[in-house]
């Protein structure tokens, strides 16, 4: 609203002046884009569509750690713009996996369970790593628990995908790939419907102080 302060951002000044949260974010954001690189590679080599979402998935998380390194300590305002923003590509990146599962369930072929298996225990423990840095972190603003779920997700996936080769590996069958691609896309739909009602809430909130102190001049940048 133009002329107020954006007056609900104590987490802003707390973010801004705790230089950890930034490097765990570095970390968390050159760990993804690492795993994604590997996994493109290895859904290649596996033709796996599991791993494929979770390759997109990396990519998706690396674009969140990097738009949440850039509004850190930022107003409420914005950081629930930026929320918003990552919410809208969790959700087109989940609608794309399962309308690519569809697609595999009626052309695609059965993928190679070890290299599955294998790169997937790998995004694990990368995972588990990164969601043991960010956990104390997970509780705030919806720019900050956004990045938790990506994370908490991310886990959940690769041990989805460990059981999808396992599945692939028993039965030479793809539909365990596919069952498991389509439940990460579904996380995904899932995480991105809370942190936009996080964020829708966190701008009405923004408004309504502003309302109630009108003719501050606004504040949009570093708090």
């Amino acid at each position: 609203m133009p002329g107020c302060t954006d007056c609900a951002s104590d987490q802003a000044g707390e973010d801004l002046e705790n230089p950890r949260f930034r490097m765990v974010l570095w970390i968390a954001l050159v760990a993804n884009f690492a795993m994604f690189i590997v996994e493109v590679i290895a859904s290649q080599l596996s033709d796996s569509m599991s791993l494929q979402a979770d390759a997109l998935d990396f990519f998706g998380d690396s674009a969140n750690y990097a738009i949440s390194l850039f509004v850190v300590g930022m107003a409420l305002t914005v950081r629930a713009r930026a929320s918003l923003f990552k919410s809208a590509t969790m959700a087109l990146f989940g609608i794309w996996v399962i309308g690519s599962a569809i697609y595999r369930a009626m052309v695609g072929s059965s993928p190679e369970p070890i290299t599955m298996g294998s790169v997937a225990l790998v995004a694990l423990v990368v995972n588990v790593g990164v969601a043991a840095l960010l956990y104390t972190y997970r509780n705030g603003d919806s720019n900050r628990q956004s990045i938790w779920l990506c994370s908490r997700n991310d886990a959940i996936g690769n041990v989805a995908v460990m059981l999808a080769a396992a599945g692939v590996f028993a039965s030479s069958s793809r539909w365990p790939d596919l069952i498991v691609a389509a439940l990460i896309a579904g996380l995904n739909l899932h995480a991105a419907l809370r942190v936009m009602r996080l964020a829708r809430g966190e701008l009405r909130l923004a408004k309504d102080e502003c309302e109630l102190r009108p003719g501050v001049p606004t504040q949009t940048g570093l708090s």
